[in-house]
């Protein structure tokens, strides 16, 4: 496992991680900001990237948008949580982030023809920092559908939630710079590990029974593209939950590799292994294995309840899993 085994100042990794993110969408060199041993998974096509082909992402991503800015909604660090589903050793501190990049789209990207206009690539992502301040670890997942929805170009039939831009937290405050909230945070992670119980010990489609003492009953959820945006229970429950309980029942995890939270904040991430015997988003069923990478973003308001949920979801991975190339032929 990459990284530092030190105690991190999870102040100046914040701050070493957002000069970089936004010296990375001006175009900045790769090397300034990762390791040389960096290993970053990226959403599909890139997949487990190293040296020269993280440079290669950014550098596809920059020729597409080249005059981006790094626009984050929320961001912070915490000590990774613990999850004694995951084998092996465990990074001790991460940062989390989700933003756009906001710039004109003038070439094409993965195939994807250019608007010559305005676009946002939301961009979710997790790093880790080595003992030298240097990005040793990232797990990035751009929604490249959202991408292609935004151009006119999106290949699946019509999102039962809503299209759109995925704005930042009720209130402000998603971009959280100072000294992180423990106690806050903690408590956070507390009820999100209790909700997850909840909805992974539930079994089958019918979740009339399952309990969302969790969540405001007017919570947003801002699922990627392909899903869409919905909002409280019943809105959650139509568009995402029931479909997806229905086309992967046998679901399961291996465990977070991001268990992070600050305050009303809290992050986690892993990978999802299922059976795909039922349809999605259009997608007849194959009966094939597939795994699912996903983040989850949450934030709570004051009265201790999730009121706000962002869901990124490398849908083009698992499509193609599924059989489906989504993406535009590329070009050799």
């Amino acid at each position: 496992m990459r990284g530092s085994a030190v105690a991190r100042d999870l102040t100046d990794d914040k701050a070493m991680v957002h000069g970089a993110l936004s010296m990375l969408a001006r175009g900045g060199a790769v090397d300034q900001a990762y390791a040389p041993d960096a290993v970053a998974e990226i959403a599909h096509p890139y997949g487990t990237c190293t040296g020269a082909d993280i440079t290669r992402f950014y550098g596809d991503l920059h020729r597409a948008l080249p005059d981006a800015n790094w626009r984050p909604e929320i961001f912070f660090a915490g000590h990774n949580h613990p999850d004694e589903r995951m084998e092996g050793p465990r990074v001790a501190a991460q940062v989390g982030s989700f933003g756009h990049w906001q710039g004109t789209f003038t070439q094409p990207l993965l195939g994807i023809e250019p608007t010559g206009g305005v676009v946002h690539l939301r961009m979710c992502e997790v790093h880790h920092l080595n003992a030298a301040g240097q990005i040793a670890q990232s797990w990035i997942l751009p929604d490249f559908l959202d991408l292609m929805d935004q151009a006119g170009q999106f290949p699946l039939p019509p999102m039962n939630g809503a299209r759109g831009l995925w704005p930042g937290p009720r209130g402000g405050n998603g971009v959280r710079m100072g000294p992180p909230d423990v106690a806050g945070g903690n408590a956070s992670m507390a009820q999100v590990l209790d909700m997850h119980n909840a909805l992974n010990t539930h079994v089958g489609a019918d979740v009339s029974g399952l309990t969302m003492a969790h969540w405001d009953p007017n919570f947003m959820y801002y699922a990627a593209a392909g899903i869409g945006i919905c909002r409280g229970v019943e809105g959650f429950r139509r568009n995402h939950q029931i479909p997806f309980r229905e086309a992967v029942p046998d679901r399961y995890s291996k465990g977070h590799f991001v268990r992070i939270a600050d305050g009303r904040f809290a992050l986690t991430g892993g990978r999802l292994y299922a059976t795909h015997t039922g349809t999605y988003l259009g997608i007849p069923a194959t009966g094939r294995q597939v795994h699912i990478d996903v983040m989850d973003f949450y934030h709570f308001h004051d009265q201790g309840l999730i009121c706000q949920n962002w869901l990124p979801f490398d849908i083009l991975k698992t499509a193609h899993q599924m059989g489906v190339d989504l993406l535009p032929a590329l070009p050799s």
